[in-house]
């Protein structure tokens, strides 16, 4: 229950530690053994750096037995120079698997959310969706990758030193492991307050994007409502939220570099003066005090490695957390309901689709959209559905091409019900234009062909003289190769392309939201008869609150609260039906039932 109220308030719900950890596992699955091979180089590195102080005390030896170098100085070289070559293939190998894990996790999130089903989005800005695929999945990349090649190289330096050091000097190790576990309990109670730090960090980012993509759609609105200043305010703080917890997880970060770094100057401190001691006492030898504090500042590599891996973990577990909230949001199956039977005795009848006595909630215990509706749409012609706002017209739409199930009724197409149908069959006898037509990035061929990609060069021309637009193409700097936006096309313009994408489809359904609502009246009477020619191939559904352009359907419903009030045609209705001649008369049509002589 809680988590329900974290996604419906908007914030990340809560996870456990273990759980962060097994979805960043699930990102370098696939590239454990490139990670294994990257761990294996790393500690070859870390290796060569441990062999070198021990070979600096046998260079110091030699030179107080006045023995030959020769050896020693050439093993030194030999690390040096395969411990740089190691690293170099380590970093590009490294740097590879990272783009490749980041990839692969941008790519499944963005086919996850272009299947997620259509109320999963609903109150979920799109600027916030970005957002998680952008930058939260940077997070993720260094997590899976540097951070658990450091973190290993990181650890096994470090107990390699320690372990040296205990080998070159008992009494200097256990002071120097006394300071470093201090040290380590230390920093690691701060983790887990940079993990929240960046995560709400990242959430505030995800909001602004969300808020400024949608300012930027409306930008026009915001400008003629003189808003920019409350805008660019509203947004701001949303960026000044994220950049406060951005600077309490730099605080905890500087905190726990601090502590390390100083806990180690304070090992070697405590190692220079105990072993100066020690060595006055002639309980040690020089050169083994030189090597111990090589080691000792060996240590300052492999406790940095460890602490940048543990806060580039924590930014992922932050990251891993957001993104498993996208992965949690229920997807489209495109597949038959199991428990439907398929009626093989069933004939096609005379109308395309039908819906019986169907009832649709938004959301439990809310009054229904749909309440009891019962319609018949016939294979060809023009039916129209008009009534008040809210009365269920485009929620009728949505159920048709199952972007919502009903809570109770049968729709069926074809004479088969929809629970029988794949989400591909199905869409594929319908196209749908919706009432915001928007237009896709990209050119005007591609957006006219959207839903018919083999359509031919001349099928999309015909579409266009459909509706009106064939001119203004061809007028463009390279017509149907032209790239178009929101701002070269004006609004109407913009809705006749929507059209012709609907009837370059020559779908056996046409499903038309309010299409005619930006259109001139000489464009309206063209798109009207582009409606027609449709009708007279397959079936047309429109909602129109401009009932000039439905008056001369087959077959007018009129919906009211849910419900079907009246089904007939305009003549008809006009005199059956008070809402209709309502409807009609608050558009200044004249409603006479026959036409004046």
């Amino acid at each position: 229950m809680t988590q329900a109220l974290q996604r419906e308030s908007g914030t990340t719900p809560t996870m456990s530690t273990r759980s962060k950890i097994g979805i960043l596992w699930s990102y370098a699955r696939p590239y454990r053994w490139l990670i294994a091979l990257g761990v294996f180089l790393g500690l070859l590195s870390t290796a060569a750096e441990l062999a070198t102080p021990l070979v600096t005390k046998r260079v110091l030896d030699g030179l107080s037995m006045s023995e030959s170098l020769r050896g020693p100085v050439t093993t030194l070289a030999v690390l040096l120079v395969a411990g740089s070559a190691i690293a170099l293939v380590q970093t590009i190998m490294l740097g590879t698997l990272a783009e490749r894990i980041i990839l692969a996790t941008r790519t499944g999130l963005i086919g996850h959310l272009l299947r997620v089903r259509i109320p999963e989005l609903a109150h979920r800005p799109s600027g916030e969706m970005v957002a998680r695929v952008t930058s939260d999945t940077l997070l993720i990349r260094e997590a899976t990758t540097s951070s658990i090649v450091n973190g290993v190289n990181g650890f096994v330096g470090m107990v390699g030193a320690l372990v040296l050091m205990a080998v070159l000097d008992l009494p200097l190790f256990v002071a120097s492991l006394i300071v470093i576990s201090l040290v380590a309990t230390a920093a690691a109670a701060l983790m887990p307050g940079l993990a929240r730090a960046q995560q709400e960090a990242q959430a505030e980012i995800g909001l602004l994007g969300g808020r400024l993509e949608g300012v930027l759609r409306s930008l026009r609105t915001v400008k003629a409502s003189r808003a920019e200043a409350r805008e660019s305010e509203r947004i701001g703080d949303y960026a000044r939220r994220s950049a406060a917890r951005g600077i309490r997880a730099v605080r905890i970060e500087a905190w726990a570099w601090t502590i390390t770094g100083g806990g180690i100057n304070l090992a070697i401190m405590i190692v220079l003066g105990l072993g100066a001691m020690r060595v006055a006492d002639g309980a040690i030898e020089v050169s083994t005090l030189i090597a111990f504090l090589l080691y000792a500042f060996q240590l300052m590599m492999p406790v940095s490695l460890l602490t940048q891996s543990m806060t580039s973990i924590q930014s992922g577990l932050a990251a891993a957390a957001r993104i498993a909230e996208l992965n949690d949001l229920r997807t489209e199956d495109d597949a038959p309901s199991a428990t439907a039977s398929v009626d093989t005795e069933t004939a096609r009848t005379g109308d395309v689709l039908e819906l019986d006595d169907v009832v649709l909630r938004y959301s439990p215990g809310r009054p229904p959209a749909l309440d009891g509706v019962s319609l018949s749409i016939p294979t060809r012609g023009h039916t129209a559905i008009v009534g008040p706002s809210g009365a269920g017209k485009t929620s009728i739409f949505s159920l048709l091409l199952k972007f919502l199930e009903p809570e109770r009724g049968r729709i069926s197409l074809d004479g088969r019900p929809l629970e029988q149908w794949t989400l591909h069959d199905l869409r594929s006898r319908i196209a749908y234009v919706e009432q915001d037509t928007p237009l896709l990035p990209g050119t005007v061929r591609e957006n006219v062909a959207y839903a018919a990609s083999d359509a031919t060069d001349d099928a999309i021309w015909r579409a266009l003289a459909a509706v009106h637009l064939d001119e203004r193409v061809a007028a463009m700097p390279d017509q149907l190769a032209t790239d178009v936006t929101q701002s070269t096309l004006s609004g109407g313009e913009r809705q006749r392309i929507a059209l012709a994408r609907g009837l370059v489809a020559d779908p056996d359904l046409l499903l038309l939201d309010e299409v005619t609502a930006q259109l001139d009246g000489l464009t309206e009477a063209a798109v009207a008869e582009g409606i027609r020619r449709q009708a007279g191939r397959g079936a047309v559904v429109t909602i129109a609150h401009r009932l000039s352009t439905i008056m001369d359907a087959d077959q007018i419903v009129v919906l009211e609260h849910g419900r079907v009030r009246a089904v007939g045609d305009h003549r008809s209705l006009l005199t059956e039906d008070e809402l209709y001649r309502e409807l009609v008369a608050a558009m200044r049509i004249d409603t006479s039932p026959t036409p004046a002589s």
